[in-house]
């Protein structure tokens, strides 16, 4: 990206882009032909307007077309603003009139860099980054992305002409009549307030670090949920009567069948949210009172974290690169649902992505896209399911292989006999510790002597939340719980640390989440035990003797640690039988 800090003369759009005229780019690219451009250069000596702009009006190209290619061509990103969702306080840093005049609109503000990210019709208009920079103070910078100069135009019409908070949204709402036909129109649809609610309700939940989001119909009243850190929060409680237009606005989103209330149906919505790409994976699925509809919230720039920011002990880190280094063998990652299983897998495929490695995955669905790495969602409908799918993988040459989960006997099975082939193979498995896993892989059918051998390691995770740093306070905790964190009456104690609760965190004492791992590397000691059907307790044995760290160890070192509390250990993971 070009910095926009340049202090060049202001360059027209209809100047020269790296030596070359925009009709001889745009032809060059296959976007209009050398006649189309003659009709409108010829068009241009009459009214004096852009070239770009007639291209469009005589219906040769469209405005995004257009955009994209001259984005690219001058060395900015170019902006979709049908896909972004604004924020209408960010909007309102820049005047209306200053907007129009200038043709921009601002997007996104980002606290931590203090940069505003603005649309722009022109961005090598510094007169304009100039007085945005004067509205702004000293301290902001400014980022121009290229847009439609009518796109910006109509963009500024609606969100400088409709209330865009949700308090004031829901006011409007009551003193009017919703029209449901606007909801599935592709023009002014911002004059319905439902459209804008849905937009400010999926903004703010992105804004909040929401994982999901909850629309539950109640007899009386819709109920919103967000899902933050792990546990849910009611946010709004809204009359019934709007939630048969809510869900018809979902729908048309994501896609799905607005007349369908009596089936599941699963959607997708891709939009720009505070600047970045999120996509919402929907589902919907009738209930007594109506159809429920619950978002997962799929932020590309969270989903994937670096193996080494992941908080791991060093032992752990350690352990977890080696089995990594091993060539061929199985790596299971287990834990229930939402235990940030797929963001511990994805960061380990991040580690191993080379161009010197073929990974393919195959997943249900895809929620994160990688570079480099071909993935696969499974598709019951063209008959490709896990096994079918490991099955085709296998004859694409890979090095790596990633398994979405081990469901049945059949998937289990094609995930070994890839692995016994040469393959270096990743997998899910549900069930609640890393030790757990043999039995569970016992009773899909996999025989003891196909294990042993064929395991590389277990990871057994659960996300817990952190403490407020703002607001977290010590205290001395019980002779209980002394016993549970492992310390004497009389030892000195290690400062221990309970949510309180302050604005920084909205009241609830937590922000953000950590993961608790533990991980069991196999060798030939334990292979033998699998492969002769020990039990649960001869294999934990075997396993604590080679520095085992099981996931209650973990727990307590993050409590210690002061990062979490011990009741937010004890909500993930079992920690009586420390008191026996």
């Amino acid at each position: 990206m070009n910095p926009t800090t340049t202090s060049s003369p202001s360059i027209h759009m209809e100047a020269p882009v790296r030596h070359r005229r925009i009709g001889e780019l745009l032809v060059g690219k296959g976007v209009v032909s050398e006649d189309q451009v003659r009709i409108a250069l010829t068009e241009q000596k009459k009214s004096r307007e852009h070239l770009g702009k007639i291209l469009v009006h005589l219906g040769f190209a469209t405005e995004a077309v257009i955009r994209d290619v001259l984005g690219g061509a001058i060395g900015y990103d170019s902006v979709d603003l049908a896909r972004v969702v604004v924020d209408s306080e960010v909007v309102k840093a820049i005047p209306k009139e200053v907007a129009r005049r200038h043709h921009m609109l601002a997007i996104t503000f980002d606290e931590d860099k203090q940069l505003l990210t603005l649309a722009m019709a022109d961005p090598f208009n510094v007169i304009a980054l100039d007085q945005a920079r004067a509205l702004l103070g000293g301290d902001v910078d400014v980022l121009p992305l290229l847009a439609g100069e009518t796109e910006i135009d109509k963009y500024i019409d609606q969100f400088y002409g409709y209330e865009m908070s949700i308090d004031g949204i829901l006011q409007e709402i009551e003193t009017g009549e919703i029209d449901y036909a606007s909801l599935e129109a592709e023009s002014e649809e911002y004059s319905q307030p439902v459209v804008r609610l849905v937009n400010a309700l999926l903004s703010d939940a992105v804004k909040r670090g929401a994982s999901d989001i909850h629309f539950e119909p109640e007899h009386d009243f819709l109920r919103i949920r967000y899902r933050i850190d792990g546990v849910l929060r009611q946010i709004r409680s809204l009359h019934r009567n709007y939630w048969s237009a809510i869900a018809v606005r979902v729908k048309v989103m994501a896609a799905l069948n607005i007349a369908e209330m009596r089936a599941p149906q699963d959607g997708r919505i891709s939009l720009s949210v505070s600047g970045h790409p999120i996509d919402f994976r929907v589902s919907t699925l009738p209930t007594n009172y109506g159809e429920n509809i619950v978002l997962r919230v799929l932020d590309r720039q969270k989903g994937i974290v670096p193996l080494e920011k992941l908080g791991l002990h060093p032992e752990t880190f350690e352990t977890l690169n080696l089995m990594m280094a091993r060539p061929e063998g199985i790596i299971l990652v287990t834990g229930p649902t939402g235990s940030g299983k797929t963001t511990t897998l994805y960061s380990m495929l991040t580690e191993l992505n080379t161009e010197a490695v073929n990974i393919m995955t195959l997943e249900d669905p895809v929620e994160y896209p990688m570079e480099m790495i071909r993935q696969t969602s499974v598709n019951e409908a063209a008959k490709l399911d896990f096994a079918n799918g490991v099955r085709t993988l296998m004859r694409q040459d890979p090095d790596i292989i990633l398994v979405g989960e081990i469901r049945d006997g059949e998937t289990a099975e094609m995930a070994f006999r890839a692995a016994m082939t040469g393959h270096q193979v990743f997998s899910t498995l549900h069930t609640n510790s890393a030790l757990g896993s043999i039995p569970r892989l016992l009773d899909t059918g996999v025989p003891p002597e196909v294990i042993a051998g064929n395991i590389i390691g277990i990871v057994g995770q659960r996300l817990v939340r952190k403490l407020c740093p703002h607001c977290k306070e010590a205290y001395e905790p019980p002779k209980m719980m002394r016993q549970v964190l492992g310390m004497s009456i009389g030892e000195e104690m290690v400062p221990i640390y309970r949510a309180n609760g302050c604005s920084q965190c909205d009241h609830h004492g937590y922000s953000g989440r950590l993961a608790l791992i533990e991980v069991l590397k196999f060798d030939s000691e334990l292979d033998e035990l699998v492969a002769h059907r020990a039990t649960g307790r001869e294999l934990t044995k075997a396993a604590l003797a080679k520095n085992f760290v099981p996931l209650a160890e973990d727990g307590i070192r993050r409590v210690l640690e002061g990062v979490t509390s011990l009741d937010e250990v004890s909500r993930v993971v079992d920690l009586t039988a420390r008191l026996t």
